[in-house]
C-alpha cells in the first residue's frame, strides 16, 4: 500500500506544480490599479444603488467606461461618503 500512497502524492504534486506556473500571471502596475477601481466602483454600485443609481439596472455589467458615471452619480447623491468614494474611484 505504501507504493500507491508515493505514487498519489507524486502525482498530486505534478498536477499542483502544473496549475501553479499556469495560473501565474504579470499585470502591469496601470492594469492592477484599474482592477482595483472596477471592484470599487462594482462595491459602490451596489452599496449606493438604491440612493444615488435608483434609475439604473440593479444588475448592470459595470465596466471601465462606466467608472465616471459611477463618480458622478456618487458626487450628486452619494453625501460624504459618496464624495470620498467617488475622489478614490478618479485617481
Amino acid at each position: 500500500m505504501m507504493k500507491a500512497d508515493e505514487n498519489v502524492r507524486a502525482y498530486l504534486a505534478h498536477i499542483g506544480r502544473k496549475g501553479g506556473l499556469k495560473s501565474r500571471r504579470e499585470l502591469s502596475s496601470n492594469d492592477a490599479r484599474n482592477m482595483v477601481r472596477l471592484r470599487e466602483a462594482r462595491r459602490a454600485y451596489r452599496r449606493y444603488h438604491a440612493r444615488c443609481f435608483w434609475y439604473m439596472k440593479e444588475d448592470l455589467a459595470i465596466t471601465l467606461r462606466d467608472i465616471p458615471m459611477i463618480a458622478k452619480g456618487l458626487r450628486q447623491h452619494g453625501g460624504w461618503e459618496g464624495m470620498r468614494l467617488a475622489e478614490k474611484l478618479c485617481r
